[in-house]
Parts: structure tokens; sequence; C-alpha cells
């Protein structure tokens, strides 16, 4: 039997400083600054112009948290870190605190309690769902890193043949990049990105970037409002049925359906948590996040989206986990 002890909740009520902790790192550009091998304190104060007290302490606290190492000539970076919070690699994400420790998504957990006692957000009456709102153009821009693997892994999953005429409809584009992955894995793919105004000019950039812009269209305006067009072979969904209740969602799956083409696909890429609800334990956590800033998203299983699905006249789901994220991918079929 074990004994008892305060230790998770001391550790969860003092979470809020391995959160400043790693941000700090982020913005000082310490990971960079280790990039190229070990490093005292001494040299890292130097680089990153703090003082040496302030960046012994702040380096011993990310060892502890693992996310460095120590030896005796000083700090280094674990496999880890250097993979994804050094910004010489390909594969850099930490400009990601940029959005995940944002004030606006901060803000939406400063009265949970709220938020638990009402079933939604508590900050205003639609959260990050008010028109227009300036958060996603952060996200946009924050979180392509990020996105940027996941992207391909599905442009390798939805282009069995690689050289047929496509187009596809991606819906909140955000980045634009599952669109623009496809576009890269398909010289015959054309892709049309729909969201607000001002996060299309992310995804524009991003297209011009990759090399695609010819074949990057956009539609301006809300998913639910905006005319779409018609025969899609393809429709993504990334991120976001999970704003939405099941109500919303299955109106916005019928009017998607209406423009696919006979034999089009719709792709859903989300935190797609057990029946349990408990498990996977970040694919099921995420149901929190969307408590706090939305007023009715949740973390759907692939039950409660094969019901939607069917409900609104699709065929057969199938699930696909997408590893190494903790997201999967669902391909419903017309």
């Amino acid at each position: 039997m074990s004994i008892p002890s305060p230790g998770l909740f001391l550790n969860t009520v003092n979470a809020y400083q391995r959160s400043a902790a790693i941000k700090a790192a982020v913005e000082l550009n310490i990971f960079t600054a280790i990039g190229q091998g070990i490093e005292s304190s001494q040299s890292l104060a130097q680089k990153c112009q703090t003082s040496e007290r302030g960046m012994r302490i702040l380096c011993d606290y990310l060892v502890i948290m693992g996310f460095m190492t120590k030896e005796a000539q000083g700090y280094g970076l674990t496999p880890d870190s250097a993979m994804f919070l050094d910004r010489q690699s390909k594969f850099y994400m930490g400009d990601v605190v940029e959005f995940l420790l944002s004030p606006m998504i901060m803000d939406s957990f400063s009265d949970l309690n709220a938020a638990v006692i009402k079933g939604g957000t508590a900050v205003s009456s639609q959260g990050t769902l008010s028109p227009e709102h300036p958060v996603w153009v952060q996200f946009a821009k924050a979180m392509s890193p990020m996105m940027a693997h996941p992207a391909q892994l599905i442009a390798q999953l939805v282009n069995e043949n690689q050289t047929q005429t496509l187009k596809v409809l991606d819906i909140s584009a955000s980045h634009g990049l599952f669109g623009i992955a496809i576009a890269q894995h398909n010289p015959n793919a054309e892709i049309y990105g729909l969201d607000w105004a001002s996060v299309l000019e992310v995804a524009q950039e991003n297209a011009k970037i990759k090399g695609i812009a010819s074949r990057y269209h956009t539609i301006t305006g809300s998913a639910f409002e905006v005319d779409y067009g018609s025969d899609y072979d393809l429709v993504l969904l990334p991120n976001f049925l999970h704003h939405f209740d099941v109500m919303t969602c299955e109106k916005l799956l019928k009017k998607i359906k209406t423009a696919l083409a006979t034999d089009g696909k719709v792709i859903v890429f989300d935190f797609i948590p057990n029946a349990d609800r408990i498990t996977p334990p970040d694919a099921a956590a995420f149901s929190l996040v969307m408590l706090a800033t939305t007023p009715s998203g949740d973390a759907y299983t692939f039950a409660e989206y094969e019901s939607m699905f069917s409900n609104t006249g699709f065929g057969h789901c199938q699930l696909h986990p997408l590893l190494p994220t903790e997201q999967k991918v669902i391909v419903a079929y017309q």
C-alpha cells in the first residue's frame, strides 16, 4: 500500500512556475545558445544578456524539469530539447508558447470554477469563437512549427494517387499547412483555404514560401455562412469540430456533404479520447481546454464522430493513429 503524499497536489499548484520557466528560456534563447555544446552559466549569461545568478538558477530548474543536463563544465541539451527547442533545428517549436501561454488563452482559465458552473467559457459569450478573434492570427503564426510534421503525415495518408486531379477544401485553414502539404505531394492538387481574412494572410505567405501559391486559393468568412463551391474531392477539418456542440458539428457536416464530389472524403484531425474519456491522457485532457475557451466544445470520441457522420448521411469512417503525435485522423466517406 502506498503512503499518502501531498506531492501531486503541491506540484500541480506550483505548475505555473514550470510554465514560466520554459517561457523565459525560450524567450531568452537559452536552448539555442547551448545548441553548439556544453555551456557554463557565465557564458550563457553573456550570450543571452542576463545576470549570471539568474541564468544559473533558471538552468538548474530546467535540469530539474528534464529539459537540460548538467555536468561539471556546464549545461547541455537533452535530445528532445535539441530537436524541438533549438532555433537552429528544422523541428523547432518553441514559439508555440506565444499562443499556448498567451494572455488570451490563460485568461480563459482565470475563473475555471465559473466555467464549470456554467458548462462553458466564462470569459465571454463566445470565447475564442468570437468572429475574427485575434487569437487565431497568433495561433496560425505560433503553431505552424508544431503542425508541419502532422500535415506531411496526413498528406501521405490521403494521397494514394499522387498525380490525380484533386480539389481540396481546407476549413479553418489557419496556417494552411495541411492543404499546402497535400499540394506539395500532388502537383495536380488545387487547395481552397477557408478562414478569416487576417488569418488567411498567414496561409498565403506559407503557400508562397512552399512554392505552391498559384494553386492556393482562399475563401474568406465563417465556415457556417460562406459558399464553399462544389465537387471537392477532399475536405479537411483539422482541429475544428472540437470547438462546437454535436448539433452544430452536424449542421456543418451537412453543409460539407453537399460540397463534396460523389466519391469525396472528409479528413478530421483532432484529439480523440477513448470511450472512458480519461485515456490517452493528453487527448482526454483537451476537453478542459474546450470547457475554458468555448461555449460548448469538447474532445469527442471516435464513436461520437461516427454518430455525427452517420446522422448527416456519410458512409463508413476509419480511424488512423498519427504517430508520434497525440492526435488521430478520421477518414469519412460519402
